[in-house]
Parts: C-alpha cells; structure tokens; sequence
C-alpha cells in the first residue's frame, strides 16, 4: 500500500510556521534571501503547478528530527536548497545501518532500517562528504552525534561506508561497515525546492 504524500492545510501551516521561524532566527545559514520568496515558492507548490510530494519531504524531515533549514539559493536551477540542520544527528533516523545491502548481511540483532531506503522514502538526498563539510560552515553540527554521508560506489563495493563528525572544533570522516549502527548515528539530507 502506497502512502500519500500529501498534506492537510492545518500541516501545510504549521510546517510554514516552524520553517519561517527557524527562518529567520538563523539568518546566518542565508543572509541574501528573504522569506517572503521562500513562501511564494511553497505557496507554489501548494496552490499552483508545483510538487507537493516535496513539502511531504519536507515535513518528513521535519518530523524525523531534521529541523530543516534553506542553506542556499541555485539561480540556474530557480531552486531553494533546504537542509538538516538539526544540532546532532536526527533523531527520528538514528540506530540505522547504511544501506538495504548492509542490513541485509547484518545476522544478529538487525537495525529495523537503513539510511539510503529512509532517505528515498522521505524523499531526500544523503549529504555527500562535500555538502557535509560545507554544512558545518554554518554551524557546528554532530559536536555529539555522527552522520552517514554519501558513499563513493568504490568503498561501498568492498563493504564500508562513510560517516563524519565535528569533534575538537574540525570535521572528520570515518569509515565503518556498512551493516554498523549506533545510537548517535543518523544522515542528514538535502532537498531542492
């Protein structure tokens, strides 16, 4: 059975609100953008031709934990990019291995899901290596947690996956086998809207 990824009116507000808010109290994650564009955008994609699946998204991200936030505009595209920017690793994703190949293999005590299927259920990107550092110019991020990051198909192919961190004020990648989990590890992801 498919879920409906839609949302009500009274969600559709109440995510604007929590997004507005978040919005402009870390104006440091985009000084050059305003809200009003951010809304004429949702309102778009409520009311006119847009994908309302990615408010969906959205939400999800929202309710997993991710407190997503606009880290950016891509004016060749016309795209708001909108990320965790939750403080640690989400919490509504944690306690998860990489991949469906990684739970797989996992034979005793099995996370109950991985990154890569949760992120394409939400609807999202995993953060690459790069966009993860890039991130933590914005704030300091996974000071307590950790997050899975994209993995080169190279490492992947060989049994590990990658996973970064902000310990003693610097960002670090790591490695584990995929099939690993632990209660401070999540992903973050991204999503254009």
């Amino acid at each position: 059975m498919s879920v409906k990824k839609e949302l009500s009116t009274d969600q559709c507000k109440l995510l604007f609100s929590t997004l507005k808010t978040r919005f402009e109290k870390n104006k440091n994650r985009h000084p050059q953008l305003e809200w009003t564009a951010v809304q004429a955008r949702f309102d778009f994609h409520l009311h006119g031709n847009g994908n309302r699946e990615k408010l969906w998204s959205l939400h999800q991200m929202e309710i997993t934990g991710g407190e997503p936030d606009v880290i950016g505009f891509d004016p060749p595209t016309d795209e708001f990019i909108f990320c965790d920017c939750s403080a640690e690793s989400p919490k509504g994703r944690r306690s998860i291995c990489y991949d469906r190949e990684g739970l797989e293999s996992r034979k005793d005590f099995p996370p109950a899901n991985n990154a890569v299927d949760m992120a394409k259920e939400i609807g999202i990107d995993i953060l690459t290596e790069a966009q993860y550092r890039d991130l933590q110019q914005l704030g300091e991020f996974d000071t307590k947690t950790s997050s899975w990051v994209k993995t080169p198909e190279a490492i992947r192919k060989l049994g590990g996956a990658l996973f970064c961190d902000r310990r003693y004020d610097h960002v670090f990648t790591y490695h584990n086998g995929a099939q690993s989990y632990y209660s401070g590890r999540a992903f973050r992801g991204i999503i254009r809207i």
